[in-house]
């Protein structure tokens, strides 16, 4: 009897699970590594990572008390580091936690 026989479910749902939460964890240790406060905050609001809702860059620009595209400025700045993390390894820590 295997592990996958006692769950009682597919062998590719239990692999694919496992390996959404080993990229999830990935992600948000690379945004710990390389983005600034600011920038983690607007894309964990943008894209819900802090409390499964998304919000509007304007919705975000008004919590934050900035332009929408000062918003647009920061989300694709820190798209671009974590695209850059991604592609290699983290060297230093952000300076602002």
């Amino acid at each position: 009897m295997s592990l996958i026989d006692i769950l009682g479910t597919e062998t590719d749902e239990v692999l694919d699970e496992v390996e959404l939460k080993i990229q999830v964890k990935k992600l948000y240790e690379k945004m710990k590594c390389v983005l600034k406060a600011r920038e983690r905050t607007v894309i964990q609001l943008r894209y819900g990572l802090a409390n499964g809702g998304s919000k509007t860059q304007r919705e975000i620009a008004k919590l934050l008390g900035i332009s929408r595209s000062y918003v647009s400025r920061i989300e694709k700045r820190a798209i671009k580091k974590l695209g850059k993390a991604f592609n290699s390894s983290c060297k230093k820590q952000s300076k602002e936690k």
